[in-house]
């Protein structure tokens, strides 16, 4: 795996491939899960994503399950503390109000089995709470030394830009680093104004759903059956999109031309942006990340990142 790169302002640096903690709990159990966390670290990667609300939908969880899950296997683990942990607040229960922020910090403190959360998102804007007690709660955590640096996930420009400025005024903490759906199919959510207020403020983006559901590796063809997944039916409307098909047909294209693999393509598709530097993934097997990984290591040229930018 590449080098680790900075994470944006918040003095953390970090794998260009963040490991998705979605799937722990949900599509890989633990056994499965501690496999795919072993085989990451042993190939240099330190970025782990999760949330305290992960994995509530699958039957018989109720959030959580993700972040015990990690917990477990950096238990005892010489780099424990090498390893950046990620996670979110805000889902469950919904809101960011301060004494459920205070609170969720500390559920998922426990269930990490770790003294400091290196990075916490706010999971998604929560317009009844006023920004000014969200971030306050940040900012209580953070001087506590139970939070290194904040994020925001799903926000839009508006509310990003507001919270920036309610920070600096207050002499808060900042949202540094920014964690939108961002894709080569799905791309209105964070290019415009979002993109641009990134970049214009050095917050770092590590953007979600990197693949597409799946749809960008490749796999779900028209002339192909589908394959026995939980995320198949996100994608089957995309299989019958022209869009969607020719930008898949602009990935297969660079493919052949870098020797990666589609999943590899689109991926450094995203890190070549300066604003990204690591991309969140979830695998549910270890063959599935080994593929993922070389994703930092793949040099597109400005060509092929045109024919990837103009096909969308």
């Amino acid at each position: 795996m590449p080098d680790l790169r900075p994470l944006g302002r918040t003095g953390l640096k970090v794998s260009p491939l963040c490991l998705g903690g979605n799937v722990f709990g949900w599509s890989a159990d633990e056994d499965t899960s501690a496999e795919i966390l072993e085989a990451y670290a042993a190939a240099g990667g330190n970025f782990v994503d999760t949330a305290n609300s992960y994995s509530a939908w699958a039957p018989g969880n109720r959030g959580g399950e993700s972040e015990t899950i990690i917990g477990r296997w950096l238990k005892g683990r010489r780099d424990r503390d090498a390893m950046v942990i990620a996670s979110k607040c805000g889902m469950q229960p919904k809101g960011l109000r301060r004494d459920d922020i205070l609170r969720e910090a500390e559920g998922s403190l426990l269930r990490l089995d770790r003294e400091r959360i290196d990075l916490l998102y706010a999971h998604e804007d929560d317009a009844d709470t006023p920004l000014e007690e969200t971030l306050g709660a940040f900012g209580e955590l953070v001087d506590q030394g139970m939070v290194t640096a904040i994020g925001a996930s799903n926000y839009p420009a508006r509310r990003l830009a507001e919270a920036r400025r309610i920070s600096e005024d207050r002499g808060l903490p900042s949202f540094e680093v920014l964690q939108p759906r961002y894709n080569l199919v799905i791309r209105g959510d964070y290019e415009g104004a979002l993109q641009d207020l990134c970049r214009e403020e050095g917050i770092a983006v590590a953007p979600y759903t990197p693949l597409a559901r799946g749809f960008l590796t490749g796999k779900y063809r028209l002339d192909k059956p589908l394959p026995d997944s939980v995320r198949a039916r996100g994608v089957i409307g995309w299989l019958g999109d022209e869009r969607a098909l020719g930008i898949l047909a602009a990935v297969d294209g660079v493919a052949a031309e870098t020797g990666a693999s589609p999943a590899q393509v689109a991926l450094a598709w995203l890190l070549a942006k300066p604003e990204i530097p690591s991309v969140i993934a979830s695998a549910t097997s270890v063959a599935q990340l080994r593929e993922l990984l070389p994703a930092g290591e793949v040099e597109l040229s400005p060509d092929q990142v045109a024919a990837l930018d103009a096909a969308g």
